[in-house]
């Protein structure tokens, strides 16, 4: 593609939220809502029209995906998003699982036009090729109008199905200290699915509203084959920039109803949460650490806190630079899926998981995905994140927590539903 062209320099967040939602509504558009007030997150993308995909299924081996993915990928070099799913760790890791797949390993596309919007300087750029098109496209912009005011729907009094309800969540965790005890993990996150009808939801109005309401750095509505995915993560799983390579894992979590820094000091000093988010660093660091320079592999901000969803979550950064002959997706398939919601060691996990788990994942606990050449990538674990089956007219979403020797299976199955209350209860958030 040809250098992005200057539409506006002075396009605030909301005005791209308006065009976005425009060419979600009226054209094959897929949107990827970064932060205005997040300096590593504040970038944007809208691919409008999809020109090719890449869709990869079970049974392929992992140079045969890594392979794939850079021709598709580095080919005429462009934008790309897409999503992973958590099971294409399966295959990557060699974990054998009885699930029947319900989505592709992973979904890629480049797009016949794709506008960037910069939070930082409220630029607004179009990468594409066509002039004509260009051309249609600065016209249709033209023509976006107001997000109308939207009452976040409730789901609490619907029929909702739980795969594991609380019961078997706790019953769930108490299998998983076993597995702790006899040296099998040391840490396991345990997920639930929860799947309701979705009435008359309006899925465009519902992202743009839940991005307004529970901002977050990582917001995604894709869509793929009959379903829409709509993730709104605030956890970075990799960034790639001109080679500099950064993950900011997540793990500590307390709900709060006000903010106050003895809360922050309370979760920075819970022996318990300080466990689990040391536990996935090292992890992190050894994932990465095969594709970055010898070296140059730190941890910066260690149990930092940061406020997201009416909860407090505590992160630390780990940075690299990938290594010479090394690129974004070398990395991500190195990595891939994400410490914080497998568990440690990550395959030994992944099986426990496998057989704790009734419910399949796909694009829950995978990766939003944007690729814009080898050393240039941004990737988010998609927690906090629903699927719309559109023929079905079903919603599903999960949640989760990591589970150590010492958890309380009660407290777990309260945390994991405060995770999904601004989609299954935003009034109870």
């Amino acid at each position: 593609m040809n250098s992005p062209l200057i539409i506006s320099d002075c396009c605030s967040f909301e005005r791209f939220r308006e065009i976005g939602a425009y060419f979600v509504c009226n054209h094959e558009a897929d949107i990827l809502l970064g932060s205005p007030d997040c300096t590593d997150s504040c970038q944007s993308y809208l691919g409008v029209d999809p020109v090719d995909e890449l869709e990869l299924h079970p049974g392929l081996k992992a140079d045969v995906i890594s392979a794939k993915m850079k021709e598709f990928c580095f080919t005429d070099c462009g934008p790309v998003m897409g999503y992973l799913s958590y099971e294409l760790g399966y295959e990557l890791r060699g974990v054998e699982s009885h699930k029947s797949a319900s989505f592709p390993l992973l979904h890629l596309k480049k797009y016949s036009a794709v506008l960037i919007h910069d939070g930082g300087d409220s630029s607004l750029k179009l990468v594409c090729k066509d002039e004509s098109y260009r051309s249609a496209v600065c016209k249709d912009i033209a023509k976006a109008g107001a997000i109308p005011d939207t009452v976040l729907p409730s789901f609490a009094e619907c029929d909702v199905h739980m795969s594991l309800d609380k019961k078997g969540y706790e019953e769930g965790v108490g299998r998983t200290l076993e597995f702790i005890r006899d040296g099998l993990t040391y840490q396991l996150n345990l997920t639930t699915m929860f799947s309701m009808p979705g009435g008359d939801l309006d899925l465009v109005l519902w992202f743009f509203a839940l991005q307004k309401h529970y901002p977050a750095p990582y917001y995604a509505l894709l869509k793929s084959g009959g379903n829409v995915i709509v993730s709104t993560s605030p956890e970075l799983f990799l960034r790639v920039k001109k080679g500099q390579v950064l993950s900011e894992p997540i793990k500590g979590t307390l709900r709060f109803e006000e903010y106050s820094e003895e809360l922050v000091c309370g979760l920075q000093n819970s022996v318990k949460e300080d466990s689990e988010l040391s536990m996935i660093v090292d992890l992190v660091r050894n994932d990465i650490s095969a594709d970055c320079r010898y070296g140059s592999v730190v941890v910066e901000d260690h149990k930092s806190v940061f406020a997201v969803d009416n909860l407090l979550q505590m992160f630390s950064r780990v940075r690299g630079e990938l290594r010479e002959g090394r690129d974004c997706i070398d990395l991500l398939l190195s990595a891939f899926p994400g410490g914080s919601i497998t568990g440690c060691p990550k395959k030994s996990s992944m099986k426990l998981i496998d057989k704790l788990e009734p419910h399949s994942r796909g694009p829950y606990c995978g990766s939003i995905v944007l690729i814009n050449g080898p050393q240039d990538m941004v990737s988010s674990i998609s927690i906090r994140t629903a699927v719309y089956n559109e023929a079905e007219n079903k919603l599903c979403c999960w949640a989760g927590s990591g589970i150590v020797i010492d958890s309380d299976p009660e407290a777990e199955y309260l945390e994991t539903i405060a995770k999904v209350g601004k989609i299954l209860d935003p009034e109870a958030v």
